[in-house]
């Protein structure tokens, strides 16, 4: 496997597009807010969705189209999120059929993805308006890759692009992606687009399980603020264009895929914890030797959205009594008195406490070491043999400023 260009143009037969059409009022013309995503065959679909029990209107014709496990092309805006808003069910299924006019496909093959403000109705007819043109700039490359991504950012400060290449039954198969997501972010799902496109054969029914576990180990193990969307959609595409023998088992060849597909979602998750609202560092916690992985999770969850935690990262302050606060109530089975906490970076790692207890060490290597743009907690238990990582950021002065007049 080794990392390629292309996002969700690399594998063979996918195109995509973005325009600028308006969606929300006095956007900047630069900005592209329409998204295309075109397979030139139906393809193997799967995807999964916010936990939030408020749901977007795209997520239901999502859902109702992916009955049978087939799509062909995935339709997205920015500049509202068509969540709780008036018409959005009509909104959100004239997208999905503006989208099969223009490109030429089914209405029932179309997925439909919307992020940016709640509660606003979506000025679906601008985006009536724009179709014909996102859908005339379909393009197979790296750089109408890039001009999708744009589209679905909002408050994304940078594009989140993945793609791999892998072989699978003696045949080179690629994995691309493309993702936004900035703020609402948390485990299960933050508030995320992501859209992921393979020209490998494989059952859908083996596709969403594989979705589903590299989804548990990967978006759901991110968090910059604590709070849940309503619009999170993670959607895989498999159109089997490679031409490999399809993938039906849990083979070695299906290995071979599902480390191509967990290399590019880990990768678009780290860069959402990193692009975090305001974010200066990107924090990780690795929490090792647990009872069992479940366990891992929560602990390393339970630090990486600590307030406090993520406020100590944005100071530079080696304050370890957090990190210990926020296993204690993850409701984690763990015995405080076996903890060792230390923190690492490129500029180096030291140990700060020892068996739940303080140890002496130089504050300013620590410092040093905490002044990284990326900052590792490491934990270890030593309880078990299990172990977890997740993902996310600090805490900055920009995240209220950004969010303090974010509908206005």
């Amino acid at each position: 496997m080794k990392k390629i260009e292309g996002g969700v143009c690399a594998a063979k037969g996918f195109r995509a597009a973005g325009v600028h059409c308006g969606v929300k009022a006095n956007s900047p013309a630069d900005k592209n807010d329409l998204a295309l995503i075109v397979s030139d065959t139906v393809a193997a679909t799967a995807a999964t969705f916010t936990s939030n029990r408020v749901k977007a209107a795209p997520i239901y014709v999502c859902m109702e189209h992916l009955e049978n496990g087939l799509a062909q092309a995935i339709v997205a805006n920015s500049g509202n999120a068509n969540a709780c808003a008036p018409e959005g069910m009509e909104n959100a299924k004239r997208m999905a059929a503006a989208a099969a006019k223009a490109a030429g496909v089914d209405e029932d093959k179309v997925l439909v993805g919307s992020t940016g403000v709640i509660g606003q109705r979506l000025n679906v007819e601008t985006i009536e308006a724009h179709m014909d043109e996102v859908a005339s700039k379909l393009e197979a490359s790296a750089e109408a890759s890039q001009a999708a991504n744009n589209a679905i950012m909002t408050t994304d400060t940078v594009e989140k692009t993945a793609a791999v290449e892998f072989t699978c039954g003696g045949k080179t198969c690629r994995i691309g992606g493309i993702a936004k997501g900035s703020g609402m972010i948390h485990p299960n799902m933050g508030t995320m687009l992501c859209f992921i496109t393979t020209d490998c054969a494989i059952d859908p029914s083996l596709l969403r399980s594989a979705l589903r576990e590299v989804v548990s180990k990967t978006f759901n193990r991110i968090s910059v603020d604590g709070d849940t969307s309503t619009n999170d959609t993670c959607i895989v595409m498999a159109n089997g264009m490679a031409g490999n023998e399809l993938l039906d088992w849990k083979s070695e060849e299906y290995h071979a895929f599902y480390d191509a597909l967990y290399e590019v979602a880990l990768t678009l998750a780290k860069k959402m914890a990193a692009d975090g609202e305001g974010a200066s560092r990107l924090i990780s916690c690795t929490v090792k030797h647990s009872r069992a992985e479940e366990y891992a999770e929560r602990l390393a969850k339970a630090v990486i959205a600590s307030s406090l935690v993520k406020a100590a990262m944005y100071g530079a302050d080696a304050n370890w009594g957090r990190v210990l606060c926020a296993m204690g109530y993850s409701k984690a089975p763990f015995r405080p008195e076996f903890v060792n906490i230390g923190f690492s970076s490129a500029a180096g790692s030291i140990t700060v406490c020892e068996n739940g207890e303080a140890v002496d060490f130089d504050e300013d290597i620590a410092k040093k070491i905490l002044l990284e743009k990326e900052v590792s907690i490491d934990v270890d238990i030593q309880e078990g043999d299990e172990e977890a990582t997740a993902y996310g950021c600090d805490l900055t002065y920009d995240y209220v400023r950004i969010n303090g007049d974010y509908r206005t």
